[in-house]
């Protein structure tokens, strides 16, 4: 056993390596109270949860030999368990492990609980699928556990991570009360060419793995798509492989609507998929970030009502599944993508999006007039093409300043 541990720590410390020059810290890092003996991050593939531990522990553990991270998937635990790891750890003074994709691991959740009552010494932080949901978990693990939630780069974080500006995350009712001066600011006085960045974003900026030149963008994005459907998506759920294979087509048929709004009895038709079968579908592509549904009423039968509309979680998706994806689709699917982080989203009967029950935006380019969601208080547009708004109408770009 102590010769497969000596793996474990050289597993960890090349890791540690590879990592080490990452240096801008993502948004939900401050967000994070490390104190905690059980934390949860979960996210999709791809949006920097390994990188985000790996800069934790370089700055925060002098003594390496206080912390442990591996990845579950090691074969190690092939023929261990958790609760073997944390024995081991208990017993060596490690005081700190990282378990990175726990939705891997069969029997995580009884488990991790066990450890937390087990040895109340030890500090976990575990990653996982983005849909991994601990209230449904049984062993009563949400009562112990803090989930957060990790998410791509914002725009704000994009342009940070080129180097081209460092600016402050803006609340959403400053940017509706001060989007002018703020745009001024911006635009103006530090003279950043915003447009055209954020023409780069919509693009090849939501991963942070954009940066790795080695590998084709979109090839790697696909890999992770993929990733998702045939191996998370089957970990967290009961779903038969013909199930599972019935999602690349729908995915497929998603992508060239703009924006799709839902038709069961054609989905079911086409895919040869009863109702039930299509709606759990949807809510797996929904809980793993790849799909967004919107729904007439937010709050309540989510999961037995059919939402009004299907958008993808962020443009990038779009573009690597249908490179000529409508540019009316891209801009709700960016606005919704900005918005969702803090902020509840519903389909209203006039505009495109409802904020908060109480916000109406209206989406679209330069030239979006105000005439559909004329005279309906509290309503704006958001509009592309434009680096500086007037009145109620405000650049879309701005939203990426959120988080």
């Amino acid at each position: 056993m102590y010769l497969i541990m000596e793996q474990l720590f050289a597993f960890f410390y090349r890791t540690l390596d590879r990592y080490s020059m990452f240096t801008q810290m993502r948004y939900l890092y401050d967000e994070i109270n490390w104190n905690s003996r059980l934390i949860l991050i979960r996210g999709p593939k791809g949006s920097g949860k390994t990188t985000m531990i790996m800069q934790h522990i370089q700055r925060t553990f002098l003594d390496k030999n206080k912390v442990l991270y591996c990845s579950v998937d090691h074969f190690w635990f092939s023929s261990n368990k958790l609760l073997d790891l944390a024995e081991y750890a208990y017993t060596h003074g490690i005081t700190h492990l990282f378990l990175d994709e726990i939705h891997k691991y069969k029997n995580w959740a009884q488990e991790l609980k066990n450890i937390y009552d087990s040895y109340p010494d030890l500090h976990l932080v575990v990653t996982g699928s983005n849909a991994l949901d601990i209230i449904r978990q049984t062993y009563d693990l949400s009562r112990r556990c803090i989930v957060y939630t990790m998410r791509g780069l914002s725009f704000r974080e994009y342009l940070k991570l080129e180097s081209v500006a460092d600016l402050e995350v803006v609340p959403l009712e400053e940017i509706i009360n001060h989007h002018l001066d703020i745009c001024r600011d911006i635009t103006i006085k530090k003279n950043i060419k915003v447009l055209l960045h954020f023409d780069r974003y919509i693009k090849e900026g939501y991963y942070p793995f954009y940066k790795d030149e080695t590998t084709n963008y979109y090839d790697r994005l696909n890999q992770v798509i993929d990733t998702i459907i045939f191996n998370e998506i089957p970990a967290i759920s009961n779903l038969e492989y013909d199930s599972v294979y019935k999602i690349k087509p729908l995915l497929s048929i998603l992508s060239q609507q703009n924006p799709y709004t839902l038709n069961i009895a054609m989905l079911c038709k086409t895919l040869s998929s009863s109702r039930n079968i299509l709606m759990k579908l949807l809510d797996l592509l929904d809980k793993s970030a790849l799909i967004r549904r919107l729904y007439a009423n937010s709050d309540e039968w989510e999961q037995i009502t059919k939402p009004e509309k299907i958008l993808f979680e962020n443009t990038n998706l779009m573009y690597a599944l249908s490179p000529n994806s409508d540019v009316g689709t891209l801009r709700e699917t960016f606005s919704a993508s900005m918005l969702s982080k803090g902020h509840n989203l519903s389909m209203p009967t006039k505009g495109d999006l409802l904020v908060d029950k109480n916000i109406l935006f209206e989406v679209g380019g330069r030239n979006k007039r105000f005439s559909q969601i004329a005279d309906i208080p509290n309503s704006y547009v958001i509009a592309d093409g434009i680096d500086i708004g007037f009145g109620n109408k405000i650049p879309i770009w701005l939203l990426g300043l959120l988080y």
